[in-house]
């Protein structure tokens, strides 16, 4: 049905969209509106759902079924095993887990146990509810599946037995792996699977902070911190998924969950889950109330969001602050130094044909061998070019950054081409001084962690050379020709917001 003439082009549903996108920039003000705008289509990582977890009713959803990169929400089905494997008496709270080499040589966010060292399994659960722990993971993994391949069949098995259709695990923890897929409605259905199934573990996603070794760690998830009622469960963050939240809440005796996949910024996500959460909430207050409310999901567009159908082009109502995106470390809210590492463009996503979620052959369901039958000496194995785990798998201690969160896929490419710059005069012994700040298998990696590092911290690295030093098959990413004075200065500001660095001598 057309409203205007032809020539106009407008339909129903365009003028509807356009008037309810006016009624939030008139409603919320002007000067409100200039620096929270909408986001458009091209933002094609993003996905959402708000799910009533008493009832199973869907109020709202935009993308819920379209395929997406879990990240590091992929630990909730991690410690949905465990919780299994410890209501069935296999383990326990207090057994001793061992690090192996492959654990150990997770990339952060990590614990930073060695191989070898030992840790409970309790302390393991919260290390990687809270801290978000790689290494953490794959050491539950390893103790309950007797190795990462097959926890991940497990992990994959048991998506398909609650529902999760659109669901792939490859890794325990989120890293990087085009084969790694999951959904927003698959992962309100693990949300409420945990809730449902192990209540008396659901707390594990729900701590603040946690201390380890005299150290204490403060959780991802911001939203615990802002108090209203929000109780769990888990954020998620690399390159090629963008910012992902699973969160709940409980207001007036009634519990929502909202899934967001695919924020600009921790900070964007969060506004826009508790937009989603608090218009949720008033849905069901308005119900209680005795007003008919049949189709929430009308109800929500009418604030404006999820306006539009995938392929309209139409604007989709995300909250996202004015300007570059930014990136913020969830430990700290301060900016974030997590590495541009060659992220998977957002058009790439893989479609729900592209993949199998089909287990590996060999395993059945019925046939999951326990842990006691597997043996744990295992070689760590290979990893394909679409796996960060091997390009960063730094060797040299105390050269790895303290991010907390996963870096993206890299891609196969050519190593970087050597340096062009022109020749510059041979500094004087006492400017060359250097800064280490990373050692990779991966030239490319280094060198983009050097650029995102300098970026980071320009006013450090104002008069320095940029250098990637090559040997033995290891790339160490440098800061060159500095000062005695001005490499240790720089190091401790590096050390301050949690980039680990050493400072390397003249000749080192």
């Amino acid at each position: 049905m057309r409203l205007l003439s032809k020539g106009s082009g407008l339909d129903l549903r365009r003028l509807v969209a356009v008037l309810a996108m006016a009624s939030l920039v008139l409603g919320s003000g002007f000067g409100v509106w200039s620096q929270v705008q909408a986001q458009s289509g091209e933002n094609t990582r993003y996905a959402a759902i708000v799910v009533d977890a008493t009832t199973g009713e869907v109020l709202f959803a935009r993308h819920a079924d379209s395929r997406r990169y879990p990240a590091s929400i992929t630990k909730v089905m991690t410690l949905y095993l465990a919780f299994e494997a410890l209501e069935r008496g296999q383990v326990r709270l207090d057994d001793l887990l061992t690090v192996s080499p492959l654990a150990a040589s997770q990339p952060p966010s990590k614990l930073g146990l060695a191989a070898g060292q030992t840790i409970r399994l309790d302390d393991a659960m919260r290390a990687t509810a809270v801290r978000s722990a790689n290494d953490m993971a794959v050491v539950i993994a390893e103790h309950i599946g007797g190795s990462e391949a097959r926890f991940a069949s497990m992990m994959t098995l048991k998506a398909q037995e609650l529902g999760m259709t659109q669901t792939r695990y490859v890794n325990p923890n989120g890293l990087p792996d085009s084969r790694q897929l999951t959904s927003a409605r698959d992962l309100a259905i693990l949300a409420r699977a945990v809730m449902r199934d192990y209540p008396q573990y659901y707390a594990y996603f729900g701590q603040h902070d946690w201390a380890f070794e005299g150290r204490g760690y403060r959780n991802t998830n911001g939203l615990l911190h802002s108090g209203d009622g929000y109780d769990g469960i888990k954020t998620g963050f690399t390159n090629a998924s963008g910012y992902n939240l699973a969160a709940s809440a409980v207001r007036d005796g009634r519990r929502l969950i909202t899934i967001v996949l695919g924020g600009r910024s921790s900070a964007t996500r969060n506004a826009h889950v508790a937009e989603l959460m608090n218009t949720g909430f008033e849905v069901e207050r308005r119900r209680a109330a005795g007003e008919r409310i049949q189709v929430a999901q009308a109800f929500f567009e009418a604030r404006g969001f999820g306006i539009g159908g995938p392929d309209t082009g139409a604007p989709v109502a995300y909250a996202s602050l004015n300007g570059a995106p930014t990136t913020v470390d969830e430990d700290t809210g301060q900016g974030s130094n997590a590495v541009a590492y060659a992220s998977v463009p957002a058009a790439s996503v893989p479609q729900p044909t592209a993949v199998s979620n089909a287990p590996p052959a060999g395993y059945t369901r019925a046939n999951p061998l326990p842990p006691a039958t597997v043996e744990r000496a295992e070689a760590v194995p290979a990893r394909t070019t679409g796996s960060l785990t091997a390009s960063l798998n730094s060797g040299v201690a105390g050269t790895t950054s303290s991010l907390n969160r996963n870096a993206s896929t890299t891609t196969s490419r050519p190593p970087a081409a050597a340096n062009t710059r022109p020749t510059t005069p041979a500094r004087p012994a006492a400017e060359r001084w250097s800064v280490q700040v990373g050692a990779f298998r991966d030239e490319s990696v280094a060198t983009e962690w050097l650029a995102e590092v300098n970026r980071r911290f320009r006013s450090q690295f104002s008069s320095a050379e940029r250098n990637v030093a090559s040997a033995a098959g290891w790339h160490r990413s440098r800061f060159t020709g500095m000062t005695e004075a001005a490499a240790r200065a720089a190091c401790e500001a590096l050390d301050a917001r949690r980039v680990t660095c050493m400072v390397v001598r003249p000749g080192g």
